[in-house]
């Protein structure tokens, strides 16, 4: 079979039923087409039976040394017209990236006659060396050398200071009494005296000051001349780092249906990152395509699943269809893609469109909305409509911000807004401050075994992949939510939320991630699945009113 070949994959049973897409897939938010979904279900036999490599996904082996990862299929007609997929895995597995049945890498980067393992192999004989020279037991007593000669100059230049304040007052204190008791004379030879008594303390602060810095830098000398050498190998190691990452960028090259080649280099340098990430090159998607351009094959659809255990940070579940990511896909793909006609980006869409905002209270100082879901609170990089320019239209004489907090488009629900930058001011201190009191209602797409409890679990954004949240413990804001079971029906659960905190998909990963609940909001299009809305409603909401102090209470029932 002519190379090709090797990796063209024909359906297994017979496909005349099935329309074939007018457009290519939308990579970055989609719906699996049917062909796709059968070609997932191919593939997904196939991984469950093969018996040729093993690799730990998590399915059925140890959780804490498992490895899911993201396969891809992408549909395709070939040189002969005959309909087909291609399939490929992100990265590695089970230590390889050439298995049987998968499209190879964009590049080789485990080739064992290739640039980048003799590199790789520099740089770890560099490490060792590094490793060796660290173990150097002068180095630990030169190190706490340096320390106590720190601590000593902080203590004993403190200490002199100490003095120097107490000899202050003892110098006023005998000035003030000398005014009283002495004659002229006397007075202003004390005075003298005091003065002199000021400059040598002074005096000795400076010499004290030089004495300390000279011990200190000759114990820092000591130290830089034992590690020396440690220091030129890291620099080596950075400098050798930096070159192979470049010239490995320049051979990961990615063609378009126009025939042209592009690196990773030329791709990024054109993105507010400049550098390409950590990776990049490595997924399903620009290796399926890639593929499919080489050898002449025309794509016509493309999916992207989860196979095994959740990573400990993101959420992936498995089985589950994911959008290409945008950190490190993105700039790839636009390039690859280019020339292709493809499905409409729905991002592009106004979801707001014939959808209005209910007023629940209102004077002269301020509203409570019930904002419907898949409505931005403020306007987004696509799409202006939102709840900011509805009542900016609406009340073209309020002044300040306007938006007191906000709700993730695809949650409903109630929102402040303040119509002056005073009132907003008071309305923000009071969120700052956690006083005002906020209750959430969600249905989760599962049964909980427990009845109530605290997530606490830290987030920040993905930095390869926003608007997704990761947990973090490293660098990730604290977040904190309180739950509450209402009621368990028809697989399905309902929740209270008391958000502790206010970080940007709290609820939603809180939820969803196996710390959390590990049972997704129903209708969660980024950590669950999709459905006809996120059931997610800020359902009460309880604070001072900011210029007559009298509590206010609101709550307005979910559609759910």
């Amino acid at each position: 079979m002519p190379l090709q070949e090797n990796y063209f994959t024909s359906f297994k049973e017979s496909i005349d039923s099935y329309d074939l897409p007018e457009l290519f897939t939308f990579p970055f938010c989609y719906q699996p087409h049917p062909l796709c979904l059968l070609a997932a279900k191919e593939l997904q036999r196939h991984l469950e039976t093969q018996q040729e490599w093993q690799h730990n996904f998590g399915i059925t082996g140890n959780k804490e040394t498992a490895i899911g990862k993201m396969f891809g299929v992408l549909l395709v007609q070939n040189k002969h017209n005959e309909i087909g997929y291609l399939s490929a895995f992100s990265g590695k597995i089970a230590g390889r990236n050439d298995l049987e049945k998968f499209v190879p890498p964009v590049f080789d980067v485990l080739a064992e006659d290739g640039f980048f393992l003799a590199g790789q192999l520099e740089i770890n004989q560099i490490n060792e060396q590094i490793k060796s020279l660290e173990k150097n037991p002068q180095i630990l007593q030169f190190e706490m050398s340096l320390k106590s000669e720190i601590e000593s100059s902080i203590l004993q230049i403190k200490e002199h200071k100490e003095r120097m304040v107490e000899g202050r007052k003892i110098r006023k204190s005998q000035r003030i009494m000398a005014e009283i008791e002495l004659n002229a004379n006397a007075f202003l030879a004390l005075k003298e005296q005091l003065s002199k008594e000021s400059v040598n303390e002074k005096i000795q602060l400076r010499d004290l000051k030089i004495y300390w810095n000279e011990r200190v830098h000759k114990a820092q000398e000591n130290l830089n001349q034992l590690t020396a050498e440690i220091t030129s190998l890291k620099n080596q190691r950075k400098d050798l780092s930096a070159s192979l990452q470049q010239k490995l960028f320049a051979q990961y090259r990615f063609l378009n249906v126009k025939g042209i080649t592009k690196n990773l280099c030329d791709i990024f340098i054109a993105t507010p990152q400049l550098t390409p990430p950590a990776g990049a090159g490595e997924c399903a998607a620009p290796k399926l395509l890639q593929y499919a351009f080489k050898w002449g094959m025309k794509p016509l659809a493309m999916a992207e699943f989860w196979w095994g255990a959740s990573p400990k940070s993101a959420i992936r579940r498995h089985l589950n269809f994911y959008a290409a990511c945008q950190g490190k896909c993105q700039p790839i793909l636009e390039h690859m893609l280019e020339g292709i006609n493809m499905d409409e980006n729905p991002l592009l869409k106004n979801p707001a469109e014939g959808k209005t905002i209910d007023t629940v209270y209102e004077d002269d100082s301020m509203l409570v909305i019930n904002k419907p879901a898949e409505f931005l609170s403020v306007p987004g990089k696509q799409v202006e409509d939102s709840v900011y320019l509805r009542i900016k239209q609406g009340y073209p004489r309020a002044t300040g911000p306007l938006i007191v907090h906000r709700l993730d488009m695809s949650t409903s629900g109630l929102m402040l807004i303040a119509l002056s930058g005073e009132v907003h001011k008071n309305l923000q201190k009071q969120f700052i401050k956690r006083t005002v009191k906020k209750r959430y209602v969600a249905l989760l797409d599962g049964l909980l075994k427990e009845d109530e409890g605290i997530i606490d679990l830290p987030l920040r954004v993905d930095l390869d992949d926003r608007p997704r949240q990761l947990v973090c413990y490293e660098h990730g804001k604290p977040a904190k939510t309180h739950w509450q079971v209402i009621e368990r029906k028809n697989a399905q659960t309902k929740v209270y939320f008391y958000p502790i905190t206010g970080r940007t998909h709290q609820l939603r990963v809180h939820s969803a991630h196996i710390k959390g609940l590990n049972t997704p909001i129903l209708g969660d299009d980024l950590y669950g699945n999709k459905a006809s809305r996120l059931h997610l409603h800020a359902e009460y909401l309880e604070f001072n009113h900011p210029v007559t102090g009298e509590l206010m209470r609101f709550q307005i029932e979910a559609e759910f």
